[in-house]
């Protein structure tokens, strides 16, 4: 408990700070999963644009060290390499 005015104001600052970065962390996660979800769906298309949407929002949580800068490069690459690895959509045409 805090017992004088500083430590009172650290304390609501924390608090605020704490809502903050948990906004934050669920932003990104939430950006993770629909990533995800779209790459088990099969849907290239829609996982890719998932991709573009959730990349600032990583890079975004890293930069304010809502989750560690290599995680976010390393989480980034993987679902990239993911991505890649998906196939093509087929188009109606026969080649």
């Amino acid at each position: 408990m805090a017992n004088h005015k500083s430590a009172e104001k650290r304390a609501r600052q924390t608090e605020r700070r704490a809502d903050v970065n948990a906004s934050r962390r669920s932003r990104v996660r939430s950006s993770i999963k629909n990533v995800e979800e779209a790459i088990a769906a099969g849907d290239k298309k829609a996982a890719v644009a998932a991709f573009r949407a959730a990349q600032p929002e990583i890079q975004r949580g890293a930069a304010r060290r809502v989750i560690a800068p290599n995680a976010a490069a390393r989480l980034m690459s993987r679902l990239n390499a993911r991505l890649k690895g998906m196939a093509e959509p087929q188009s109606g045409r026969a080649r």
